[in-house]
């Protein structure tokens, strides 16, 4: 087979091949070695929450909407599969995904990673779990998944929580229902009376909304451009770690933004406790 000096030492070639990362007959062309990068640079921002749980002697991470489990494989051969007391859950309510999830990793001999096909209630419930995990990710799960991982990790008192959110409908719903009597109470409403403003204004106020959720819960949250996805919308890259932070504060933002948007009803999604 060709070498790629992309590919990192002792990483499976086998999975990259599972993944389309690289061809059947192992070589890789423009578009693949573009992918292969998004992933380290994915990665890059990861490694050092495992180096920092590593020191723990055991842990476990959970991959919340996993759909495929693109992120627990690749996170489990570059990091997890080295480290003896090191767990991989992916939880995903599609069966499907689930069993050939399971059949992957089974081939590649990736006996501590485990698939679960569950929802967000069943998960937080499994006595299958450990009653408290310590990273929670969950990349581009779609529209209210994303919260559904965040509510998983607030149950589970995750230490570190890593999400890249996708298709964020709910809010931008409920702010179109609610528009004529937001046009009547603030001249703000201007910023999101027309529907591609509300779409892409309810798209960016869920997630300062979820930002300030997790501080609220007492972690510190760091937001940033997920670089190297150029080809997705979806690039937003939120990092929280419990730090155990007040949280008077960040309920009091959330409570007046609801407040003043009309959004009063969307307080269970936020606010949960």
């Amino acid at each position: 087979m060709t070498i790629i000096p992309e590919i990192r030492p002792g990483q499976s070639v086998e999975l990259l091949k599972e993944l389309h990362i690289i061809t059947r007959d192992g070589k890789i062309n423009q578009d693949t070695r573009r992918k292969l990068k998004q992933v380290y640079h994915l990665y890059n921002f990861i490694e050092p929450l495992l180096k920092d749980l590593e020191t723990q002697g055991s842990f476990s991470v959970v991959d919340h909407g996993a759909g495929k489990s693109y992120l627990g494989f690749i996170l489990y051969d570059l990091f997890l599969k080295n480290i003896a007391n090191a767990q991989m859950i992916g939880i995903e309510t599609r069966e499907d995904l689930v069993k050939k999830s399971v059949e992957l990793a089974q081939k590649l001999n990736f006996s501590r990673m485990k698939f679960l096909n569950l929802s967000v209630e069943q998960s937080i419930s499994m006595k299958d779990l450990p009653e408290q995990v310590d990273l929670v990710t969950a990349l581009h799960a779609c529209d209210t998944a994303t919260d559904d991982a965040i509510k998983f990790a607030l149950e589970k008192k995750s230490k570190y929580v890593v999400i890249v959110p996708c298709c964020q409908a709910e809010l931008a719903t409920t702010l179109r229902k609610n528009k004529q009597k937001s046009l009547t109470k603030s001249v703000m409403t201007e910023i999101w009376r027309h529907p591609i403003h509300t779409r892409e204004f309810g798209s960016h106020l869920t997630n300062v909304l979820r930002c300030l959720e997790l501080e609220a819960n007492g972690y510190q949250v760091t937001v940033t451009e997920l670089i190297g996805w150029e080809h997705s919308m979806k690039n937003e890259l939120i990092i929280a770690k419990f730090m155990d932070l007040p949280r008077n504060l960040p309920e009091q933002k959330i409570n007046r933004i609801l407040e003043e948007l009309n959004l009063e009803e969307m307080k269970f999604r936020f606010l949960q406790k």
